[in-house]
């Protein structure tokens, strides 16, 4: 009787082919969990790309807290105007300053809600990788959220900054501090939603105009357009853990001067502190010696949108 062909394999293939594919497998898998992982981090860390950052970078830091996100920051009028400046609060050095990009700059007047809106814009009307919207305070227009010259300069670097990380900036002219002109920004910021694809809009709000921002805070349709907000040199909201934002923990990046006369810091400084306190998504830069105008001139604004555009 013939005898039946048996299979033979050498020892322990069968074990050996399941261990190999099994291998290779979780070889593959982990390379594109590491390459995934790398992404993430890549774009999680530093979604802009630097712009002057050496002559715009803060200065010696004197104090930090909370992980990093209270920090003191020295500040000196001697280097930080008048060796920056050609003319003192005037006119910034050429260094500080590429006009390049007023190319893409244009003043317009959009037709928003019931009235229209004069605005400068910088960068592309349509299509924004993220959009920065500028609220001035009282006695300002859109010129002062476009100078070039004034302010150390730090006006332009946000403008090149946006463009060239394919953002688009607006300076409007805001004509009231009220409820009407928390309405002209209101539809300015859903506007530029709408525009971009409904990609991030950081609303930052200097001196009086920070009324502006805690006005929009309050509307909750409106806050889910934003992707976070910037208090420079403002007052507190004794009334923020009751607005729509507030409930949204929408990112809030604060820049004061430790000897501003028009707002005391220290009344914003225990604004944040309560904030923190409930783990509310918080940072705030301090200026040591800085006054009113100083968080204008002196605000790294690649640091600030990177933490907000990071949340």
């Amino acid at each position: 009787m013939a005898e039946a062909p048996v299979a033979r394999h050498a020892p322990n293939e069968g074990a050996d082919r399941v261990s190999m594919s099994t291998i290779l497998f979780s070889i593959r898998h982990l390379i594109g969990a590491l390459l995934f992982a790398s992404l993430a981090v890549s774009a999680r860390a530093e979604p802009l790309e630097p712009y002057k950052d050496a002559l715009f970078r803060y200065s010696k830091l004197l104090h930090e807290a909370d992980g990093g996100d209270f920090r003191v920051v020295d500040y000196q009028e001697l280097r930080d105007i008048n060796e920056r400046d050609q003319i003192p609060e005037r006119r910034v050095k050429r260094a500080y300053v590429s006009l390049g990009v007023k190319s893409v700059q244009v003043n317009e007047t959009l037709a928003l809600g019931e009235r229209g809106l004069d605005v400068t814009r910088v960068g592309p009307d349509r299509g924004a990788a993220f959009t920065v919207i500028f609220i001035h305070g009282r006695g300002g227009d859109r010129r002062l959220g476009a100078n070039d010259f004034s302010f150390g300069g730090n006006f332009n670097r946000l403008k090149n900054l946006t463009v060239v990380n394919g953002g688009t900036y607006y300076a409007p002219s805001v004509r009231s501090f009220d409820a009407a002109g928390v309405a002209d920004i209101s539809a300015l910021i859903r506007f530029a939603a709408e525009r971009s694809g409904g990609r991030p809009v950081v609303l930052s709000c200097a001196s009086m105009g920070s009324f502006i921002c805690w006005g929009i805070a309050r509307q909750e349709a409106t806050v889910s357009a934003l992707g976070g907000m910037m208090i420079m040199g403002g007052p507190a909201d004794p009334d923020f853990r009751k607005s729509a934002a507030y409930g949204a923990r929408l990112p809030i990046f604060f820049s004061h001067g430790s000897r501003d006369s028009v707002y005391p810091a220290e009344s914003q400084i225990a604004f944040y502190r309560s904030l923190r306190s409930k783990d509310y998504p918080a940072r705030f830069v301090l200026f040591e010696t800085g006054s009113h105008g100083t968080p204008i001139r002196m605000t790294d604004w690649r640091e600030a949108l990177n933490w907000i555009l990071d949340r």
